[in-house]
């Protein structure tokens, strides 16, 4: 009797090891912490590159670019003398560069004294991501000093903000340009 209470002991304490090893291993496969517009759509919330000097390359998930609608003229670098007026660029990115946010932004005295950002999407979900970043971002950027000016993941859209970053460096190039010709 004494052998056969052991051995259920034995058997219990085994099942109760490999049930809690069990337990610490699937622990890790999930996250109890809720992440708002953190999807596949939000993107990876990685730092994006800077922008191609030109406007040329492939825009895509993890290489958003930006190009100019208005056609200006950039200097080879960012001098951080900025001209006022009024810059029209596109910031493009996604899982094939067909998402893309218009961005007007006013500089007066080296600073944004307005932005405003149109998204274009097929999804619907990432143009959720880009209407919450529309109107989120004037409160972020006004008023702020375009030298060194970069935004995180604002409203939750991380790649869209990628491309909002993107076209704030192709405006430094822009207002940094000689206008003197």
């Amino acid at each position: 009797m004494a052998t056969s209470k052991s051995r259920g002991l034995v058997t219990a304490s085994a099942t109760l090891a490999t049930l809690v090893a069990v337990g610490s291993l699937l622990g890790g496969c999930g996250s109890q912490q809720a992440k708002p517009m953190d999807d596949e759509f939000a993107g990876s919330g990685a730092e994006s590159s800077s922008a191609p000097e030109s406007g040329a390359g492939a825009a895509g998930e993890g290489n958003p670019m930006a190009v100019s609608r208005d056609g200006l003229p950039t200097a080879p670098a960012d001098t951080g003398n900025y001209h006022d007026g009024t810059y029209a660029l596109t910031g493009k990115y996604g899982r094939d560069g067909a998402d893309s946010i218009d961005v007007d932004l006013d500089l007066s005295g080296g600073k944004v004294s307005r932005v405003q950002v149109q998204g274009h999407s097929d999804s619907p979900i990432s143009r959720g991501h880009m209407e919450r970043f529309a109107q989120a971002v004037p409160g972020v950027v006004q008023g702020r000093p375009l030298k060194d000016l970069k935004v995180e993941k604002v409203a939750g859209a991380s790649w869209t903000s990628d491309a909002f970053n993107k076209a704030l460096d192709l405006a430094r190039l822009e207002a940094s340009a000689d206008r003197s010709s």
